[in-house]
């Protein structure tokens, strides 16, 4: 299973116990504040902003906090300003790591952020270093024990989905980003419940890691960046077996 389904997964399932808890809101409000403020409040013309509130709601954040949120963005109401980050390096084996941050004090964000690369055996890179080695996709996975491969398959294909593949337990359907929200919406239609369901950044290649104290580290650090309060999304190509998966998360 290549890096960016099972870490989506592993994401996932974290997203689902810490929405219990009420610890993602404030990584998703950021993510609408940016979003209303880039591209106005009306979800109906702001996809971006739909699909953070979308997000929002999947993990239960009251309408009221996502309506205020939304005023923050557009300056209805005063709220922090957030600068978007993107920082690009290396984990253990040569593993490309991409991380999104939503910050109010680069200053403060980047040495943190560097500091944890290097904990866990990783280095920061220059802007660029590793981004040409991902594209940007939507990304749907559906437990294969919930439909026929066949059937998705055609469903899938007909909604403009451009790739589709068996990872053992999931099928993970890929579609260019003008196509995720009809992909996504013909899926809930059939009535095919989905697991991952995001705009994510797509490895074109994977780093085969087979030794599990390097697994180890790699999922560590993925761990911890998604710990950080400022950080709203981390990519990398790393490829991990899933039995070794399964044992160490």
């Amino acid at each position: 299973m290549s890096g960016h389904s099972h870490w989506a997964g592993i994401k996932y399932k974290k997203a689902a116990a810490d929405a219990k808890r009420g610890k993602i809101w404030s990584k998703l409000v950021r993510m609408i504040i940016v979003a209303a403020k880039n591209g106005g409040g009306d979800p109906a013309a702001n996809l971006a902003l739909r699909y953070a509130i979308d997000k929002a709601k999947a993990a239960n954040m009251p309408k009221d906090t996502i309506a205020k949120a939304i005023k923050k963005g557009t300056g209805e109401v005063e709220g922090v300003h957030f600068e978007e980050v993107l920082y690009e390096g290396y984990g253990p084996s040569g593993v490309a790591i991409m991380v999104e941050a939503l910050t109010d004090n680069r200053n403060r964000t980047t040495p943190e952020v560097k500091r944890l690369f290097e904990k866990h055996g990783g280095s920061l890179g220059a802007g660029g270093c590793v981004n040409w080695m991902f594209s940007k996709k939507g990304l749907i996975t559906v437990n294969t024990a919930n439909v026929d491969e066949e059937q998705l398959f055609e469903i899938a294909l007909s909604a403009g989905a451009d790739n589709m593949q068996n990872t053992g337990e999931v099928f993970e359907i890929t579609c260019e980003p003008g196509a995720y929200e009809e992909l996504k919406k013909t899926l809930k239609e059939k009535e095919i419940p989905t697991e991952v369901a995001e705009i994510s950044m797509v490895p074109q290649n994977t780093v085969p890691v087979s030794d599990e104290g390097t697994a180890k580290k790699i999922i560590s650090l993925m761990e911890a960046f998604e710990e950080h309060d400022d950080v709203q999304n981390t990519y990398a190509n790393f490829d991990i077996p899933d039995e070794i998966v399964s044992r160490i998360s």
